[in-house]
């Protein structure tokens, strides 16, 4: 069985109205995160869509430099 790897970029938004969660893996597109604790969600949020895949996670600053990388193994599984 071949593993699927989830990449996700949390961004911050042009408009400095929070961050956006981007990624193939989404099912809708982007997702807009404005909360104050916004960046912690977004990754909570990939985290957990990607809880049967191994998945990547990266954190970008205003200047497009990575600030933060989780990495995720997927270690749900079917009991």
């Amino acid at each position: 069985m071949q593993s699927t790897m989830h990449v996700y970029e949390v961004r911050p938004r042009k408009d400095h109205r929070g961050v956006d969660l981007i990624s193939d893996a989404l099912p809708f597109g982007r997702l807009w995160y404005g909360e104050p604790n916004a960046i912690a969600n977004a990754v909570g949020y990939a985290q957990h869509r990607s809880r049967s895949h191994c998945a990547v996670i990266r954190v970008y600053d205003v200047a497009d430099n990575v600030i933060e990388t989780h990495e995720h193994a997927g270690d749900f599984r079917e009991p």
